[in-house]
């Protein structure tokens, strides 16, 4: 019996995967595909939350040495720029998903996850205890958590009956990787149906080429001739279109799971979410999914905290999910070239010039607004702990690199304060150290210096210390739970 079964072996699933094996978790991955390799590029890199999300793993420059640091913020035709944002990436990363997969699967690797490749589960059975999963060969392993991180049509969401509601397709784009006779367009054109474009893919022979359908297409499978009408529909011509490497179809379908836990079976990134890939979000909010489970999926397994703390997950990921929904949908609107679309677009440019309106949705985009609920307090709670450049008594750190482990962190600044903290000493660190710059976050700008912050695995402050001890214990017991007696 394992821990924990992942289903699916995509980027979110890979993520869970890494975070609970940093937390010594018993967890495979089943996966239906022979292989992990991509015939397609698919997502093109993510933003600036998800670049700090991998840094506090030490595996940021893993990604940042093979892909391109841009600008990547758009809202309809304006690119969001956040050089002038508080953070160490003030910028999106571009890495095609083909690159971003190998990458982390290379990483689980190293903590012995291991991927059961050609294991198609068709469906399981939970009970108080566990969940019973059966693959399409008649297998049936037992594990004691479901993850279902196998994309949009999930299995394990459908077998679980966790509704799906949302907004039906009201387009579609065809995908593809080409070669071309003809010479093609650069950059991108907008028509009354939507967005076409060609790029020059590294081969220098190929074309990644993206062409929104007259209509929405159907479920089957598109061919070279689908790719060649919408072109000829667009611009006259398919500019000789041939040798397809890879076709594929997406719509703005926008749906949401009325629940990201049932029981024993929980959901991430695809599985728990889909939308139209305006605004890039996708790859991002998986694997931030993972990162907001994964120590709490670890804590209930490892006895430390009751399973209530798994309740935490879909109240606080579901609405930061519903949040980049209908952003999408919202971005989807701007992607058609009639006159009152272009009014539009006018009106959200000279927005976007704007500074505040500008700093407003590109930190949105890039998930540096976002703050959990814990309660009234000090602006650093429920938001991301900014990663500072610490001295210690052991050196100079980054409060990055002591989230590396994905363990807790009491940190403390004032050079006076030292909490007892012995219940949870075997597994929240206690760094004492010196700050003296400021404290900035995006959007609230320079805020107090704190005595204190008690920072989850997440990277997310779950206490506040100003001068005193108050309400430690209580977040400590909420976040951790209770502690182990005294020795």
């Amino acid at each position: 019996m394992a821990d924990v079964i992942i289903v699916g072996s995509g980027p979110a699933g890979m993520m869970l995967a890494g975070e609970l094996a940093l937390a010594g978790i018993d967890v495979a991955i089943m996966e239906r595909l022979p292989t992990g390799a991509l015939t397609e590029s698919r997502a093109g890199g993510f933003h600036c939350r998800t670049i700090e999300i991998l840094d506090q793993r030490g595996i940021a420059g893993r990604f940042l040495d093979e892909g391109t640091t841009v600008q990547t913020a758009r809202f309809g035709k304006s690119v969001l720029d956040i050089s002038d944002f508080p953070t160490r990436h003030p910028y999106g990363l571009g890495l095609w998903q083909s690159r971003i997969q190998p990458i982390l699967e290379d990483w689980i690797k190293e903590l012995g996850v291991p991927v059961h490749r050609r294991h198609e589960v068709v469906g399981f059975i939970q009970d108080e205890s566990g969940v019973e999963v059966e693959t399409a060969d008649g297998a049936k392993i037992r594990a004691a958590f479901l993850i279902g991180a196998d994309g949009g049509r999930s299995v394990v969401r459908k077998c679980a009956g966790i509704d799906f509601p949302g907004w039906d397709a009201t387009r579609s784009n065809l995908i593809a990787e080409v070669e071309a006779t003809d010479e093609v367009p650069s950059g991108t054109h907008l028509d009354e149906s939507g967005v076409h474009g060609f790029s020059l893919m590294p081969d220098g022979r190929t074309y990644r080429v993206i062409t929104t359908e007259r209509q929405v297409g159907s479920r089957q499978d598109p061919t070279l001739g689908d790719l060649s009408d919408s072109l000829t529909w667009a611009y006259g011509t398919d500019f000789g279109v041939h040798t397809p490497t890879s076709i594929s179809r997406f719509t703005d379908a926008t749906r949401q799971a009325a629940t990201y836990r049932k029981g024993r079976v929980l959901l991430v990134g695809d599985a728990a979410h889909v939308h139209y890939p305006a605004g890039g979000q996708g790859i991002g909010l998986g694997l931030q999914d993972a990162v907001n489970l994964g120590w709490k999926l670890a804590q209930v397994i490892n006895g430390l905290s009751p399973e209530s703390l798994l309740d935490t997950y879909h109240a606080e990921r579901h609405p930061v999910g519903g949040r980049a929904l209908k952003h999408s949908m919202a971005q989807t609107a701007l992607q058609r070239a009639d006159a009152r679309t272009e009014a539009l677009a006018e009106t959200d440019e000279e927005l976007m010039s704007m500074d505040e309106p500008r700093r407003h949705v590109a930190a949105l985009i890039h998930g540096l607004d976002i703050t959990y609920d814990l309660g009234e307090g000090h602006p650093l709670l429920g938001r991301r702990m900014p990663d500072l450049d610490l001295d210690t008594a052991n050196g100079p750190t980054r409060v990055f690199t002591l989230l590396h482990d994905a363990k807790p962190v009491l940190l403390t600044l004032d050079g006076l304060s030292h909490f007892e903290i012995e219940p949870w000493a075997d597994h929240v660190q206690q760094v004492e150290a010196r700050y003296t710059g400021p404290w900035r976050l995006p959007l609230l700008g320079d805020v107090t210096p704190p005595t204190a912050v008690l920072i989850r695995p997440d990277g997310y402050v779950a206490w506040v210390g100003q001068g005193t001890a108050q309400d430690l214990t209580d977040a400590l017991c909420r976040w951790f739970g209770p502690g182990l007696p005294a020795r």
